[in-house]
C-alpha cells in the first residue's frame, strides 16, 4: 500500500474475480479475523461463530469459524479479536471539518481513533472565506488523508444577501454546479441554511436547489420552526441535523426527510439528540430513515465526543444497541446511496472495520484492510499518512485583511435611549432580543454592572469593505474582564469580538491579526490564551493532539473570564439566519424578518 487514502482499495469494479476466487476458497484471502462476535447492520443480530475474509482492502466473505485453517491455505494474516465485537466502521453524515480547527488529514486521526472511516463535509466555512478556491482547497485536502472523505457542497455563501453581511465567498448556483461537475466527491448539496428565503420562494435559492437536484444529489437542510417544515420539504430538501425536539423530529420523517440525530459534548450547543431522540423511544418513529452525526467539533472534542459516542447516547436514550451502531454506520451511507461500499460486513464492501469492547468503545480500527489504531493507538502506517499532510496554497494563509485604526466600542449615549441588545442563553444557538433601558453614566462598566451587560462587535476581515465594524450590547455573557475574539464568527466568518473595554477589545483583534486568524481570551493587556488559526483564519496546520491541548488551555480561561456560553456558541453570535438577533458586520439584524436595526433608539420615557 503506497499511501494511505481512499483510493488505497481498488474500485470494486476492478475486484469481483479476485473477491470471487477468496470468497469461493479458491484464492487464499490476505487477512483474516476469527475470535470476534460480528455486528450485523443488515440484520441487527450479533452473529457468533464466523471468521472474516479480506482481500484487497475489501471484504471478501463471512465464513465459519475455522474455515481458513481448515483450508490448509496458511499464508493469510490472522488476526485473533479474543472475544471482541466486530462492526463496520462508522459513517457521519453531517460534519464540518473546519469546526475541529484542524485539517482533513489532521482530522483523519481523530476520526479512525473514534472509529468513524467515513465522512460527510460540509465546507461552508472556507467557502464563504475563500468562494470555490478554499472549497477546492480542502477537496484536495481530503483526496490526501487516511479516510473516506465526501463533500456536501456549500449551498448557502454567505448565508444571507450581501445587505446583510460581508463573506470573502460567493458561491452561486452557476459555481455550485460547476463543483459537482468537477468533483466526484461532491455528492450531495450541503445544508441549505436560508429557510425562510427558501420557503419564501426566494429565487437565488431555489436555483441553487436546482442545480443540486438536476444532477440527481441529494440536498441536505438546516432549519428552525416547525411551520417552516412542508414548505421547505416540498422545496426538495431530504435530511436535517437541526431537530432540537420530538415533535419537528416527527414532523420531519413524516415529511420524508431524514433526521440526523446531533449528539455533541453536553456542555455545548449541539446535543439536541436528548429531545428528538424522543421521536423515536416515545412517539415509536422507526429508526430507518434515522441517523446520528456529530455536526461540530473542535479539536478537543472530536477526541472526546466522536461518532462512537454519539451511538452510546442514543444507547443511553433508550435505542438497542445494534440499532444504534447501524444509525452511526449502514443508515448514513444508505441515505447517500453508499450502502454497497461501507456501513456493513457484506462481501464486496470496504474493508472499514472497527474492534468494540461490549460498551461499544473502539479498541482497534482497519481501514481499507489496513489496521490504522491498534489497542487506543495509532499504528505506524497511520503515523506516517498522518506526517505527510497537504499543504494549503499561499493564499489562504493570509485571509485576515483589515483596515488600521478601527473603533471597537461605540460611544456612551448623551441622552437616555433603548439598546437593542443580544440576551445570551444556553444552550446558545438561539439568541433573544431585549430591550434594555440606559441613561448616560460616566463610564460604561457602571451600566455593565447594573444590566449584566458587556460590548459586542464584529468586524469586516475580508478587505472587501472600508472596514466595516459594527457595535452591539450583549446581555448575559457573563464576561467579568478583558475581552475575548474569534475569526471564527459564523458564517461569514468575520471576527468577533466581546470586551468590557476597548483597549483590552484591541489587544484581542490585533492577537488574531497576528496569527491572521484564531481564537483568544485578554486580560489586562495580555493574551492569556490562544489558538492560532492560520489557514483561512478557520484551521491550524497541527496535528490534532496539540490543536487539542491549546484549546484545552482556551477554555480554561474562558470559564475564568466568565464567558456563560461556550466558544463555539460565542462563534453563532453573528449567524444571521437563526432568530431572534444576530450582529455582522452591517449592523444588528432580526430574524427572521431580516431586519436590520440601529443599536440605540430615542427613548422618550425615562
Amino acid at each position: 500500500m503506497e499511501k494511505l487514502t481512499r483510493f488505497s482499495v481498488a474500485p470494486l469494479a476492478t475486484m469481483t474475480r479476485r473477491l470471487a476466487d477468496v470468497a469461493s476458497g479458491r484464492l487464499p484471502p490476505d487477512l483474516v479475523i476469527t475470535g470476534a462476535r460480528l455486528l450485523s447492520t443488515y440484520s441487527e443480530r450479533m452473529l457468533d461463530g464466523c471468521e472474516l475474509w479480506v482481500t484487497g482492502g475489501r471484504i471478501a466473505a463471512i465464513q465459519p469459524a475455522g474455515a481458513h485453517k481448515k483450508s490448509g491455505n496458511g499464508t493469510a494474516e490472522v488476526y485473533d479479536a479474543a472475544g471482541g465485537i466486530l462492526a463496520p466502521g462508522l459513517c457521519d453524515p453531517h460534519i464540518h471539518i473546519e469546526s475541529s480547527m484542524v485539517t482533513a488529514c489532521a482530522y483523519a486521526e481523530a476520526a479512525l481513533l473514534n472509529g468513524t472511516t467515513t465522512i460527510f463535509c460540509d465546507s461552508h466555512e472556507i467557502g464563504n472565506v475563500m468562494d470555490v478556491a478554499g472549497v477546492e482547497a480542502m477537496l484536495e485536502d481530503a483526496r490526501e488523508a487516511p479516510l473516506s472523505i465526501f463533500l456536501t457542497v456549500p449551498s448557502t455563501v454567505p448565508a444571507t444577501s450581501p445587505e446583510f453581511e460581508t463573506a470573502g465567498g460567493d458561491l452561486t448556483a452557476e459555481k455550485i454546479g460547476a463543483l459537482f461537475d468537477r468533483w466526484p466527491e461532491a455528492v450531495a448539496l450541503g445544508e441549505k441554511m436560508d429557510f425562510v428565503q427558501v420557503t419564501m420562494g426566494d429565487e437565488r435559492s431555489h436555483a441553487i436547489l436546482a442545480a443540486a437536484l438536476s444532477r440527481g444529489k441529494p440536498v441536505s437542510g438546516h432549519i428552525y420552526g416547525r411551520e417552516f417544515v412542508a414548505a421547505y420539504a416540498a422545496s426538495g430538501i431530504t435530511d436535517t441535523h437541526e431537530a432540537i425536539d420530538r415533535e419537528i423530529a416527527n414532523d420531519f420523517i413524516e415529511a420524508g426527510i431524514w433526521v440526523f440525530l446531533r449528539g455533541g459534548n453536553p456542555g455545548t450547543p449541539w446535543n439536541s439528540i436528548v429531545e428528538a431522540s424522543k421521536a423515536i423511544t416515545e412517539l415509536g418513529a422507526s429508526t430507518k430513515r434515522i441517523c446520528v452525526c456529530t455536526d461540530d467539533r473542535d479539536a478537543d472534542d472530536i477526541l472526546m465526543f466522536g461518532q462512537d459516542w454519539v451511538v452510546r447516547e442514543a444507547v443511553r436514550l433508550g435505542i438497542p444497541k445494534l440499532t444504534a451502531w447501524s444509525m452511526g454506520s449502514l443508515h448514513g451511507a444508505t441515505r447517500f446511496g453508499m450502502d454497497g461500499e461501507i456501513g456493513g460486513l457484506g462481501g464486496g464492501r470496504r474493508a472499514d472495520l472497527v474492534l468494540l469492547d461490549d460498551d461499544l468503545k473502539p479498541q482497534s480500527t482497519w481501514y481499507g484492510g489496513a489496521m490504522v489504531v491498534k489497542d487506543r493507538k495509532v499504528t505506524p502506517v497511520l503515523d506516517a499518512a498522518l506526517s505527510a499532510r497537504y499543504q494549503y496554497p499561499k493564499a489562504a494563509y493570509s485571509t485576515v485583511k483589515l483596515k488600521p485604526g478601527l473603533k471597537l466600542t461605540p460611544d456612551m449615549p448623551d441622552r437616555p435611549v433603548f439598546a437593542n441588545a443580544i440576551r445570551t442563553a444556553l444552550p446558545g444557538i438561539v439568541l433573544f432580543h431585549d430591550k434594555v433601558a440606559i441613561k448616560p453614566e460616566k463610564e460604561w462598566q457602571t451600566l455593565f454592572d447594573r444590566d449584566g451587560l458587556c460590548f459586542v462587535t464584529v468586524v469586516e476581515r475580508h478587505g472587501k469593505s472600508n472596514g466595516n465594524v459594527a457595535h452591539g450590547l450583549l446581555k448575559d455573557f457573563g464576561l467579568k474582564r478583558g475581552a475575548v475574539a474569534s475569526s471564527v464568527g459564523h458564517d461569514s466568518h468575520n471576527i468577533i469580538i466581546a470586551g468590557t473595554n476597548e483597549a483590552d477589545m484591541q489587544v484581542a483583534l490585533d492577537a488574531v491579526a497576528k496569527t491572521q486568524g484564531g481564537v483568544v481570551v485578554v486580560a489586562d493587556g495580555k493574551v492569556l490564551a490562544s489558538v492560532p488559526l492560520p489557514i483561512a483564519g478557520l484551521l491550524s496546520d497541527k496535528r490534532v493532539g496539540e490543536v487539542a491541548e491549546e484549546v484545552q488551555a482556551l477554555k480554561v480561561e474562558w470559564d475564568a473570564a466568565g464567558c456563560t456560553i461556550p466558544y463555539m456558541g460565542f462563534n453563532l453570535i453573528p449567524l444571521s439566519v437563526i432568530p431572534e438577533i444576530r450582529i455582522t458586520d452591517k449592523g444588528l439584524v432580526l430574524v427572521p424578518g431580516m431586519k436590520i436595526v440601529p443599536l440605540f433608539e430615542p427613548s422618550n420615557q425615562l
